[in-house]
């Protein structure tokens, strides 16, 4: 292959974000102990390009925080001291077992991550469902992506973030950025707006805050938060007076579009002004716009699904994209930009609390004796659904609750809602473990501590936003007493007596992977990583083929001939606005929402530790008439405060944010104390993306 590494590089992907950008790992100093990042000019997604956190993610190799022995609580002084892997695991799998035994399986909790490889996200459902037996997991990826797969899989019938390549975006007459701030949070991708730009395409961005992603629009329109779902209905309803809902397509393609249209003559454009605060002029001009192109593509990401209604604005939105007819036309349609590094594959594979491998539902008896038989067990020995990501932590060290909690992949204590009310549910439990790199927030308030291989020295697989499965490589090895989380795993469950072996290989892990997925929506049973290699990833579904039949291709692209539905059409869904769970009032007169920032990812545990980011900590943004009015000046030092908590932090003041918003980025501990953890009834995602505040200055 032209252009092919050398032996002593390493072809590899960032350890950040879902775009999974393909980049090249040379080590170097003694033993490899430095990292250096180099472009991988020909890998399609990023095409050499990284941004300022992929060119640094060596910076944690070989840091004084990492962490590379087991730890135990001292049960006499309360502070964590060294053991052997042995000890550690012995201690944990005795525990274990007297749980079980005494309370039951489910009295076991298992939370996993959205950046987990597929390979270890797949084996940490089966270490809950088969070595340990407990209904009782899910992971954070419940707090990213729930809302828009909820509205995928009930509107297409299959989740998958982007059903098309990202770069088709660049062909678009029209994009629409619903809650994205992709210029912060994967910069690589901005050069798809640019390019669409440059060929006369347009970009709307839809925000309360006017984010470096503007710079890169035609267009901002900027609700009040959770003001998404109240401008996509008046969307929708300017679309069906003006004549410009493509009644062919609708007809042909999808199902239910009578009722939705009946649901929206209420939400005229004054109405749809008091409730978004987008002023009837900018709807008018944004319906156009839309109504003008003949190729249109929404794209939603957190700030509209992190809400209480978050199922729901997607599916307005998408009701938006479908009256239109994009989706399955080229260079259209409707995608989710997904947020974690596996954020897509994380979810496919059972680490999530009502499903089983290959995106099935764990309540199908079908999906439980096809999955049974590649794992060897009895389909009745399976768990069914347990609880969602935050209501399992509300439940740890209850009566009914998790006594216990292994945690894999996730930072909770900073990165879940309503944080204080989480801190004090770990407290309650008999027993904590968590495996990771460093002593993060939540690891330190752990009984046992398992220190774990970081993406650089272990391989498996990655599924990016557009549902391309790539391959990361081990590039150099881990230090001395670090294992990776299979072998975790694996020392588990033979010490809890599982009745099947775990294989520690990852692609053998992978190659079991594919055959318990075969057949499902998420189908990978047709991938192999010699595959992946060599066609710069595999989009799923890709099925194993018949012997003799051509090997399939993959699927780039979804629903150009029917959607997934039973019916092959896609369904529309008529959903109304309710408001955000909390709504600004006298006390707390404000509206608070947060997100993320360019130099730090998520909750910080590994790019606060790389010195080559810079980290201001959390801060306060405000509109200037705001800070005047609390007579706050920039950089001053203030309390934002909801009816869970309080934070001090230093004032931004700025014109990019409305005058009754406040923004805080999440990724340092605190932030999450002060978000509401009001659920979404169909995702169960919680309320991150705004709550009722009020500031003063400190």
């Amino acid at each position: 292959m032209a252009g092919a590494a050398t032996p002593q590089e390493t072809r590899t992907h960032c350890p950040y974000c879902s775009l999974q950008c393909g980049m090249t790992l040379t080590g170097s100093g003694r033993g490899g102990r430095e990292l250096e990042v180099q472009p991988w000019a020909e890998f399609p997604v990023n095409e050499g390009a990284l941004c300022r956190k992929g060119w640094t993610a060596g910076g944690l190799r070989g840091s004084r925080d990492r962490l590379t022995t087991p730890l135990l609580r001292d049960r006499g002084t309360g502070e964590l001291r060294v053991a052997s892997w042995d000890e550690a695991l012995d201690l944990v799998a005795e525990r274990l077992t007297g749980l079980r035994e005494q309370h039951g399986p489910d009295s076991i909790g298992v939370f996993g991550g959205g950046g987990l490889t597929n390979e270890k996200a797949y084996q940490l459902g089966k270490l809950a469902r088969v070595a340990i037996g407990t209904s009782q997991i899910d992971y954070n990826g419940r707090w990213c992506m729930s809302s828009a797969a909820s509205a995928a899989t009930r509107t297409f019938g299959i989740d998958r973030g982007l059903p098309f390549p990202l770069a088709d975006v660049e062909e678009a007459d029209v994009v629409v950025l619903v809650g994205s701030n992709l210029a912060e949070t994967m910069p690589p991708a901005a050069r798809h707006l640019d390019r669409l730009r440059e060929r006369g395409g347009r970009v709307v961005v839809v925000d309360p805050r006017r984010t470096p992603t503007a710079a890169h629009a035609d267009v901002l329109v900027q609700p009040v938060p959770g003001g998404d779902l109240a401008l996509a209905l008046g969307v929708l309803h300017l679309l069906v007076a003006g004549g410009h809902v493509d009644t062919a397509y609708v007809e042909e393609r999808t199902r239910g579009w009578d009722v939705v249209a009946d649901s929206v003559a209420g939400w005229w454009p004054e109405r749809v002004e008091r409730v978004s605060g987008v002023a009837v002029a900018e709807q008018q001009a944004l319906v156009g716009l839309l109504a003008g192109a003949g190729r249109v593509v929404v794209l939603t990401a957190r700030g509209a699904e992190q809400h209480a209604q978050g199922s729901d604005t997607v599916l307005a939105w998408i009701n938006v994209a479908l009256a239109l007819g994009m989706p399955g036309r080229p260079h259209a349609g409707y995608g989710c930009l997904t947020g974690q590094g596996n954020g897509q594959g994380g979810r496919e594979h059972g680490q999530k609390a009502d499903q089983l491998p290959g995106y099935r539902t764990i309540d199908d008896p079908g999906a439980r004796a096809h999955v049974a038989r590649v794992w060897g067990v009895d389909p009745d020995s399976l768990p069914g659904r347990g609880r969602s990501a935050y209501e399992m932590l509300d439940a740890l060290g209850s009566t009914t609750g998790p006594r216990a909690l292994l945690v894999m992949g996730s930072n909770i204590v900073v990165s879940a809602p309503r944080a204080t009310h989480v801190a004090e549910r770990l407290a309650a439990l008999d027993l904590l473990v968590v495996c990771d790199l460093v002593l993060s927030e939540t690891a330190a308030l752990a009984d046992v501590v398992l220190p774990v291989t970081q993406w650089a020295e272990e391989t498996g697989t990655m599924t990016n936003l557009e549902g391309r499965v790539v391959l990361r490589r081990q590039a150099v090895p881990a230090p001395e007493g670090v294992r990776s989380d299979l072998d975790v795993m694996a020392g588990l469950a033979r010490r809890l007596g599982s009745p099947v072996d775990f294989a520690t290989d990852p692609e053998e892990v992978f190659d079991e992977l594919g055959r318990a997925s075969a057949g499902g929506v998420a189908d990978y049973s047709g991938i192999t990583y010699a595959r992946i290699e060599a066609e710069h990833g595999v989009f799923w579904p890709c099925p194993v083929t018949e012997d003799g039949q051509p090997v399939h291709p993959g699927t780039p692209r979804l629903f150009a001939e029917r959607f997934a539905t039973p019916d092959g059409r896609a369904h529309f869904h008529a959903v109304d606005h309710r408001g955000p769970a909390e709504a600004p009032d006298a006390d707390y007169p404000l509206h608070l929402t947060t997100g993320r920032v360019l130099a730090q990812y998520q909750s910080g545990a590994q790019t606060r530790r790389i010195a080559a980011l810079p980290d201001p900590g959390p801060f306060v943004e405000m509109h200037p008439q705001l800070a005047a009015r609390l007579g706050v000046a920039d950089r001053m030092l203030v309390e934002v405060g909801t009816r869970r908590g309080t934070l001090r932090a230093p004032a931004r003041v700025v014109d990019t944010i409305r005058p009754d918003t406040v923004f805080v980025p999440f990724h340092w501990l605190g932030v999450n104390r002060l978000t509401n953890d009001a659920l979404d009834p169909a995702s169960r995602m919680p309320e991150f993306k705004v709550c009722a505040a009020r500031v003063a200055a400190a």
